[in-house]
């Protein structure tokens, strides 16, 4: 009868000793694990349990798929995928060994035989195999590939301020205890086979083949003695991992798949409120316990895997920010207030000015994480999409500037742009009635719609309105508009700034007092739709705003032209002779996942489209979000909006740089002057692409 014995010329002795082992293993890996759950109590509450079902059922899916790991790295999706359906099949062969020999065999049912045994055998021979594969890659990977994501240098300390070698150790003991792991099992299967030499073992493949070898090496003869100690090896090392899990980065592979269940997609685009009852302390977080769970449990899912940092356009200008750094520091320091720590952390000397376990007047916003680190973000969410595991950074790097904010430790012209916000409804200081003096260029009137009805409100943004670069273009699209037969209308001095930016910039009072003078306008207005030219305010309104009420329909003019062309009302009566590439604005493309409306727009003016490595939902910033066009960026290495051109000219072919976004417009028409590429790429919007072709 085909089986196996479990404890195979064990002495009781050496089975007893072996569940004390198992035991003294399972108690350390219970006190880590309930450590960290207390760890997560400290937090405040996250209203996450919402459609638990469907949580369930969409977190599946993408550890199954392993989706979030193979989108843009084939390399490291594959053998994660080998990884962990290998290690699945393992993990489930060993349960069935548990329940078979730990429990059914006092019931005298025996699993472990005939038909079922052999195919259990082969099952995890093929799994077994695929999973030493995939922790040969990583290792590869490592070793020789050197991905720069997976360098730990960090951006905002000097060389001899920090010590990080315990994660590079901590990682290759996570990829070479679970490699010995597996290739010790099939040596403990070779030299049973080896010893015993039935003919069944053949359905165990691997091992069969092993045992081929031991017999050509004449190790078969001690088959007994060695299947003894590979399987004592074995053993200690399964028990040591178990124990590790906690401490190390291995918890990942327990969190990951809760962390991406709680996680909330509308996070970046729709930030949460301040709580009425806020920390005696301010708003936003000064503290760990400010937190909530779910943000104390991102911490703790981050896998160091770096997609986050090469991401960071912040990062890449040379700004003191890495957002796996940031997580990685608050992990550190809400680790170290509790007591609980991974066994190889990385450490600090006392010229980084890190705090150390310290709780007590220790501000998580400028003393764990520098206030320089808070304002460099351009709250782009290149790094929440690029997360595999769900980790959701924005909201507590907002957090954390709520409390700057209402400590007033911002930035002088960040501070003036704030007054100018309040004051005056705009970041430019202006008198509300001016907001329309933009229209005084055009050869028609367009509607009030708080005095007439149009069927769209245009909602037009500060900067389409008053930045004299920028005006052409709002004229522009207006002619459009005017002359394909829309009804549209402005509020003209009833609007002030959406406040998208001010919300991220972390002024929540402002932000609130703008929606709802905004909202008390639009319930006062005559329209049915709202459009916008600026995706900054088409976010906010389409995501933040009906929180407070106000649930509008709202179109991307993008998505508008299209819309139009679909009606057939607009047509255009010549084809565009344009090289172009497109960029895609973060708060369109990455928060509101709308790429195709605007190469649908190229497509039918006959533009030449030419991508970008970033494009779409991968777009890289052009540095303006998030508030950081009102603050000073002549400390950057080079701006973001200089490596985009440089990208784009890297293509060889393009002669035009189309952007959907004011803010983008302005950006990019500077960066091409100040890189010194005048004359070689033009700045064009789409709008004026689509007039032309008119």
């Amino acid at each position: 009868m085909p089986t196996r014995e479990i404890f195979r010329n064990f002495s009781p002795l050496m089975q007893v000793l072996f569940y004390l082992i198992s035991f003294a293993a399972m108690g350390v890996f219970f006190y880590g694990f309930y450590r960290r759950i207390q760890k997560y109590r400290r937090g405040r509450p996250a209203q996450r349990f919402n459609q638990i079902g469907a949580r369930f059922w969409k977190a599946s899916r993408i550890m199954a798929q392993n989706s979030t790991i193979w989108k843009r790295d084939a390399y490291a999706g594959f053998a994660h995928t080998l990884i962990f359906w290998g290690f699945v099949f393992l993990f489930i062969g060993t349960v069935i060994v548990f329940i078979d020999h730990d429990m059914l065999r006092f019931t005298g049912i025996h699993l472990l035989k005939g038909t079922f045994y052999l195919g259990f055998s082969l099952v995890l021979d093929v799994f077994g195999v695929l999973f030493l594969i995939g922790l040969l890659m990583m290792m590869v990977r490592r070793s020789a590939i050197h991905p720069p994501q997976l360098d730990y240098a960090r951006v905002d300390l000097k060389e001899g301020q920090y010590n990080r070698s315990g994660y590079s150790l901590d990682d290759k003991i996570f990829l070479w205890l679970l490699f010995l792991i597996g290739l010790t099992g099939f040596f403990i299967e070779g030299f049973r086979i080896a010893a015993d030499r039935h003919a069944f073992e053949i359905w165990s493949p691997a091992g069969w083949l092993l045992a081929g070898s031991m017999d050509a090496v004449g190790l078969s003869s001690s088959g007994n003695l060695l299947h003894m100690y590979t399987w004592w090896l074995h053993a200690i090392m399964v028990m040591a991992f178990i124990a590790y899990i906690p401490y190390s980065k291995a918890m990942h592979m327990l969190l990951n798949f809760a962390n991406l269940m709680f996680t909330d997609e509308k996070a970046a685009q729709r930030l949460p409120r301040i709580p009425e009852q806020h920390g005696k302390e301010g708003m936003g977080y000064g503290r760990i316990e400010d937190f909530t769970w779910k943000e104390l449990l991102d911490l703790d899912s981050c896998t160091k895997c770096g997609r986050c940092h090469i991401a960071c356009p912040a990062r890449a200008s040379g700004a003191p920010l890495s957002p796996r750094d940031l997580i990685l520091d608050l992990r550190t320091y809400a680790d170290s207030t509790i007591g609980l720590s991974e066994w190889l952390k990385q450490q600090f000397t006392e010229g980084s000015k890190w705090p150390g376990a310290k709780a007590d007047g220790v501000a998580v916003a400028g003393d764990v994480i520098q206030k320089e680190t808070l304002w460099a973000c351009t709250t782009c969410m290149a790094c929440v999409e690029a997360c595999p595991v769900g980790i959701e950074h924005l909201t507590g790097i907002v957090q954390m500037r709520r409390r700057l904010v209402d400590q007033g430790d911002i930035e002088p012209t960040l501070q003036e742009a704030l007054t100018s916000i309040g004051d005056y409804g705009n970041s430019f200081g202006q008198p509300a009635r001016m907001r329309g003096k933009w229209t005084q260029g055009l050869e028609f009137k367009i509607k009030d719609v708080r005095k007439e009805q149009a069927h769209y409100l245009w909602f037009v943004g500060d900067f389409a309105s008053f930045d004299s670069r920028l005006q052409e273009l709002s004229r522009t699209t207006a002619r459009v508009l005017n002359k394909v037969g829309v009804d549209y209308g402005l509020l003209y001095d009833g609007e002030k700034n959406s406040g998208n930016d001010v919300r991220r910039v972390g002024e929540e009072g402002l932000f609130e007092m703008l929606v709802e003078d905004n909202l008390t306008t639009f319930q006062k207005a005559k329209f049915k739709e709202i459009f916008t030219t600026d995706p900054h305010s088409f976010n906010t309104i389409r995501n933040e705003y009906p929180e407070f009420g106000a649930n509008y329909t709202i179109y991307h003019y993008t998505g508008l032209l299209v819309r139009l062309m679909e009606e057939g009302k607009l047509k255009f009566s010549k084809k565009l002779n344009y090289k172009a590439t497109y960029h895609d604005p973060c708060y369109l493309g990455r928060y509101n996942k709308e790429v195709n409306a605007p190469r649908r727009i190229m497509e039918a003016l006959g533009v030449a489209l030419h991508e970008m490595p970033r494009c779409g939902e991968n777009t890289f910033c052009c540095g303006a979000g998030g508030g950081r066009i009102w603050m000073d960026d002549s400390g950057l290495k080079e701006r973001p909006s200089e490596m985009r051109i440089r990208e784009a000219l890297a293509l060889g072919s393009v002669n035009c740089f189309v952007v959907a976004c004011p803010k983008d417009f302005t950006m990019y028409t500077d960066a091409v002057k100040t890189s010194g590429n005048e004359g070689k790429i033009q700045v064009k919007d789409i709008i004026q692409l689509v007039a032309e072709a008119l």
